[in-house]
């Protein structure tokens, strides 16, 4: 990251208010042979005792700033399915410091402490190094903080404090993952993002594809069309997110292009933000100056898809706004890219890339518009990763997941039944 850099005061008060010119008046002798006696030691190195007529003038003298070493903290977790909450704790933790370095829990260490996990270490490395708040990431990082890991982090990493939530996160024998960096005084908290956890969406995604079929997935019904026990069902799965604006504000850039700046569009749901999504918004950015991206409302998706999205329009959103890449979301974009958009938001370029979900509706195509003024272009996903690809690997685990799900459901239950207001931002 960048350090800073030596800075000296621009103080030129000693030359330009008129000190300068007393030098030549009564006393001025003295206050010139001052000077040569702290600079250079001139007369033998007599001291600033001496040099009565001097002192006034010190402060005028320009000061060396004292070059200040960032503090980095250090914050770890699964970041399985990872989700906005993951990034609001992220970006949370890097408000405690100037550098933010982050752990990514191996493989292993998530199956002996939680269960399987959905996504592999390579895809949520991705994920986690693209996020705009994280400075520098650690694979393969232990579960629990032991003091052998602990030192690590503090001399070969330089980390001064450990974050993590205001949740417990117990060890599979009950004790505290994090209890030898509290008793040493460099653990630091952080509030929990209330509403979305990896467990509440695994959840979902258990509830809403009920198996897998060769031409796609299989969705449940709407809430509203279910009754008795299936509909407290579908309920207790919903998401209980409360989006506010100062929420958004928080994840946004905050900033307009520049003039002359080439913007690129792209759209799509990005239901359950994945490293496939982050790659191809990494190559949308490289295209421009500015990345504008557009995600579907819920209806929109439904109407196309035949289902609805796992994560709901503003849980999306934040995903979006957190990805570094991205310069500007449009929330709820309309599905066809009209001639008045591009104009409205001085696209220069709309991209759209070669792995796609898929659409019941047949024969619309939403780029027309744009290829008609030549300023369409498909680029290649990196990944061929979906939101149905990994859906898929939970369906296909089913009973694996149910019951992690109920392990975690539990102490996540015990969270919010004990819970208490925890001030933060």
């Amino acid at each position: 990251m960048m350090m800073g850099l030596l800075a000296f005061e621009s103080n030129q008060g000693l030359w330009n208010s008129g000190y300068y010119s007393q030098l030549f008046g009564i006393g001025g002798v003295m206050v010139t042979v001052a000077i040569l006696w702290l600079s250079t030691g001139y007369f033998g190195g007599i001291g600033a005792p001496f040099a009565p007529y001097f002192w006034p003038y010190l402060g005028q003298l320009p000061k060396k700033k004292e070059r200040k070493r960032p503090v980095r903290v250090y914050m770890d977790g699964c970041f399985d399915l990872m989700h906005y909450g993951h990034a609001n704790a992220l970006r949370q933790a890097k408000l405690l410091g100037d550098q933010l370095v982050v752990g990514v829990v191996s493989d292993e260490e998530i199956v002996a402490n939680k269960g399987p996990p959905v996504l592999l270490m390579e895809e949520r490395l991705t994920l986690v190094s693209g996020l705009k708040w994280v400075d520098e990431v650690i694979p393969n990082a232990p579960y629990e903080i032991t003091e052998e890991f602990m030192n690590t982090l503090f001399n070969k990493y330089n980390i001064d404090y450990i974050i993590h939530g205001d949740d417990p996160c117990l060890l599979p024998d009950g004790t505290d993952a994090y209890a030898l960096a509290k008793k040493v005084g460099r653990y630091k908290q952080i509030k929990r993002t209330e509403g979305v956890s990896s467990t509440d969406i695994v959840g979902r995604i258990l509830l809403t594809f009920k198996q897998k079929e060769a031409g796609g997935m299989e969705t449940t019904t709407d809430a509203n069309q279910n009754t008795g026990a299936t509909c407290d069902k579908v309920k207790s799965q919903l998401s209980n997110f409360l989006p506010t604006s100062r929420r958004i504000m928080q994840f946004s850039n905050g900033q307009a292009p520049s003039p002359g700046a080439c913007i690129v569009y792209i759209d799509g749901a990005f239901d359950l933000f994945h490293a496939g999504h982050v790659e191809i918004l990494r190559s949308a950015r490289q295209l421009g100056d500015f990345l504008l991206v557009g995600v579907h409302d819920d209806q929109a998706i439904r109407d196309r898809r035949g289902y609805r999205p796992i994560m709901h329009l503003h849980e999306r959103t934040l995903s979006v706004l957190a990805c570094r890449y991205v310069d500007e979301v449009i929330i709820g974009a309309p599905w066809e890219v009209s001639r008045d958009m591009i104009t409205t938001f001085n696209i220069s370029l709309v991209v759209h890339g070669t792995v796609t979900e898929g659409s019941s509706v047949v024969g619309i195509d939403p780029y027309t518009v744009p290829k008609s003024m030549g300023i369409f272009q498909t680029i290649t996903s990196p990944k061929p990763i979906t939101t149905v690809s990994v859906a898929t690997r939970i369906i296909d685990n089913h009973e694996a997941y149910k019951r992690r799900n109920l392990k975690k459901k539990a102490s996540e239950d015990r969270y919010y039944t004990q819970k208490k207001f925890v001030a933060g931002d």
